[in-house]
């Protein structure tokens, strides 16, 4: 075996490969206390350029900050679907960092059913960035899952700066003051659900980024991108269409929404000045090792110890 198709199963085989850094952090460890809130972490298989999509990255900090709060136990999973069933039995809340589309981890009908299974038992659930988008046939599911989808026959996706100048009373909005991301990834226009969803945060996007024609006739409009979601037959749900860049967790209000977020739908109560937040952290933790061919030869991504900067 030899030529275009060896390089082929190589690149897959290092990407799909945890580096030595990210084999330090636990993984699908149960808490031994079963009165703790457990929230699982489901981080998504290495994807797109270093610097983003971070999966691995953006759910070991999480991770680190909710062993920080009392009453929760946090569990990681690499890869998007735990090897171990009992990761998911009895969580509080199930978080999914990860690609989305054909690339969801969970579309074969065992581990869908296990989704719709953790929703009837009112499992609080949160979806981040592409995690939202899904197969057409998907997309019922993932309303009332979720309470949004995305899809592109209405749906827009991009990377520009955008500004969040107004702040709506809720609770995972709590100690949230108007903020601004610089050049993260969004996806907008989304498919809501009939009914139950607060939005959260929306922010103006360009109009040159309205490629199908339902967006273009909403030229100017403000478009949702983070929501809170009271899902009809019992359990919470929200949701960011951000995070696609690992900087912008250097970002404090995005800290502390997705941390209000993870306590809110895990029906914890939240304090009104908002969560206790890190102090700025070490983005060039646990990045993944990316190796992707271009015309010449493979480039390897900076990999561990690489510093980003917010």
């Amino acid at each position: 075996m030899k030529g275009p198709f060896l390089n082929l199963l190589l690149i897959v085989s290092l990407r799909a490969e945890i580096t030595m850094e990210q084999r330090q952090v636990p993984l699908e460890v149960l808490p031994r206390d079963a009165s703790l809130a457990k929230i699982v972490l489901l981080a998504g298989s290495p994807s797109n350029k270093p610097g983003q999509h971070e999966y691995f990255a953006g759910c070991a900090l999480l991770r680190e900050w909710l062993a920080a709060i009392p009453g929760v136990a946090p569990v990681m999973v690499a890869d998007g679907w735990p090897e171990n069933p009992a990761v998911l039995e009895g969580a509080r809340v199930v978080l999914f960092y990860l690609d989305g589309g054909p690339k969801l981890p969970f579309l074969d009908p065992v581990r869908r059913a296990k989704v719709q299974a953790l929703a009837d038992a009112g499992t609080g659930f949160i979806v981040l960035h592409q995690a939202v988008d899904c197969p057409a046939e998907l997309a019922g599911s993932f309303k009332e899952w979720f309470g949004a989808v995305f899809q592109p026959d209405i749906g827009c996706r991009g990377h520009w700066d955008v500004e969040f100048t107004s702040i709506p009373a809720h609770p995972v909005t709590s100690g949230l003051q108007p903020f601004a991301l610089k050049k993260d990834g969004w996806l907008y226009n989304l498919h809501f659900a009939e009914r139950g969803v607060t939005p959260l945060l929306a922010a103006r996007m360009p109009d040159g980024s309205r490629k199908t024609a339902h967006a273009k006739a909403h030229l100017g409009r403000e478009e949702t991108v983070a929501w809170a979601y009271e899902r009809p037959g019992g359990g919470r749900s929200a949701g960011f269409t951000g995070c696609d860049l690992h900087v912008s967790w250097g970002v404090a209000p995005q800290r502390r929404l997705l941390l209000n977020a993870l306590l809110w739908t895990a029906g914890l109560s939240i304090p009104a000045a908002g969560t206790d937040i890190p102090a700025p952290v070490d983005l060039g933790r646990n990045l993944d090792r990316k190796i992707f061919l271009p015309k010449t030869k493979p480039v390897e991504s900076p990999g561990n110890g690489a510093r980003l900067k917010p």
